[in-house]
């Protein structure tokens, strides 16, 4: 059916050529047709294609690469066979120089439309490239269905939950995915219910796989639809003989149909609780809810990256925000006189006290709670600090914590941020107060379109 976009008509299945101008912030290449926005995902800017519209939007279309016309220079043949349909690869046939100048490019055009104070004067230094292009993820959360008759394990289709079976991956660590492929062969083959969404019926949702980079254990997560597993001791039984290098097998507990993937109840299945991982010198252990960086590697040069812009010393208090399992704060505890940190999760916090006395750190504590109500009992309690970090999740800092930042107004100030537009937004707040020093993108995923950023802010004087 047709649908009138202001004065032109577009249908689904129409072609035209199209030139791409740019890549949008989820790496599609993006052109004009009649003045109306196209998407075109693995399309590349400077190239000619054309177009097939998959979808018309009142404001906008997407479409597909019908035929490539002109390519470009900085093309290059992805090593996955589905980069091109599922997410997670969006850059894969970018060359990786050009993938770094897009992401600083993404920090420029989140803080041209936003225009917190001072922008365009704030210096965006180049990004910092990952050691390692591919093999780099430590963690695999693939979902589970059942595919043409078949057990099947990968991600999705964007904007859709069609699944794309994948049994390679070139960007996780390869032993995550022989994990993943073994456990999917096991489930087919002890025809162990999995889930469908239609129904909600069936049992395992989504198998997680993760991988320590100095120990290299790996830690197995079946998330299920309910508490009963059945065949649990032939499939444990199998994973022992068959996987001897998974020395923790964990479930959790995700019942019923929701956008969400982890549940609430965690059951320990085998082996150990946790797994350890090392980062800045430290043991971490990594329960299987645990937020760690998907890029242990690269994490060293990001939390560096933070050390550097708050520039701290040995009379520093630093309030760690966000903390997850303490990654940050206790990596950094060593150059301070003390840290306090705070997380909604209470299994993340436990684990950050529980690393704390892991490697010896007596002046770090952590608290259950959220920053903006943490902070203000902390205060009223006594406690100055002079230094914050922030990691917030993808949709920036709460609202009430800006606000007691701007009234507290900790004279050093880290901001390490995984969502370009939430922080240029949050920098139309903070710079009342502070001053943008700089801001350094930090390549945490190759291939992909997301970036890490750490922001240096000083008081205004």
């Amino acid at each position: 059916m047709a649908n009138k976009i202001t004065d032109v008509e577009v249908n689904i299945g129409d072609r035209f050529p199209l030139t791409i101008r740019r890549l949008g912030v989820n790496g599609h290449g993006i052109g004009y047709y009649k003045h109306k926005v196209c998407f075109v995902p693995g399309a590349l800017p400077g190239e000619v294609v054309v177009a097939e519209v998959t979808h018309v939007h009142p404001r906008f279309l997407e479409a597909k690469i019908h035929r490539l016309r002109k390519k470009s220079k900085h093309r290059v043949t992805p090593r996955d066979p589905y980069a091109d349909v599922a997410g997670g690869f969006e850059l894969e046939n970018l060359a990786y120089p050009q993938q770094l100048a897009f992401k600083r490019q993404v920090i420029l055009d989140s803080l041209e439309k936003f225009k917190p104070y001072g922008y365009r004067n704030y210096e965006v230094r180049k990004t910092i490239a990952a050691p390692e292009e591919y093999h780099y993820r430590n963690k695999a959360q693939f979902q589970v269905r059942m595919v043409d008759g078949h057990v099947a394990a990968g991600l999705y289709k964007p904007n859709s939950h069609d699944l794309v079976d994948m049994r390679e991956c070139a960007v996780q660590m390869p032993r995550t995915m022989k994990v993943v492929r073994t456990v999917v062969q096991l489930i087919e083959e002890l025809q162990i219910p999995v889930y469908d969404e239609d129904h909600n019926s069936g049992i395992i949702k989504t198998i997680v796989v993760r991988e320590s980079w100095t120990t290299g254990e790996l830690q197995l997560t079946l998330i299920t639809n309910t508490p009963k597993l059945i065949h649990k001791r032939p499939l444990l039984s199998a994973i022992a003989d068959q996987l001897p290098e998974v020395v923790s097998v964990m479930q959790n507990v995700n019942p019923g149909d929701t956008p969400l993937v982890w549940g609430d109840q965690v059951i320990h299945l085998a082996g150990k609780e946790t797994i350890t991982e090392s980062l800045m010198g430290l043991d971490f252990a990594l329960s299987a809810r645990s937020f760690l960086q998907l890029n242990p590697e690269q994490t060293e040069i990001l939390y560096e990256q933070a050390a550097q812009a708050l520039e701290l010393d040995k009379e520093d208090t630093l309030i760690d925000a966000y903390a997850g399992i303490g990654t940050i704060g206790l990596s950094l505890a060593p150059r301070v006189k003390a840290v306090r940190g705070m997380e909604i999760i209470p299994e993340a916090v436990a684990n950050a006290n529980d690393n704390a006395r892991l490697n010896g750190i007596d002046n770090a504590h952590y608290e259950v709670g959220k920053a903006e109500e943490v902070i203000p009992k902390w205060l009223a309690e006594g406690l100055t600090f002079d230094a914050l970090v922030v990691d917030p999740p993808r949709a920036g800092l709460d609202d009430e914590l800006i606000k007691q930042i701007l009234r507290v107004k900790p004279r050093k100030f880290a901001y390490v941020s995984c969502g370009m537009a939430s922080l240029a937004r949050n920098l139309r707040r903070l710079t009342s107060v502070y001053h943008v020093d700089y801001i350094q993108p930090v390549d945490m995923m190759p291939q992909t379109a997301r970036c890490e950023a750490v922001v240096k802010l000083s008081r205004r004087r």
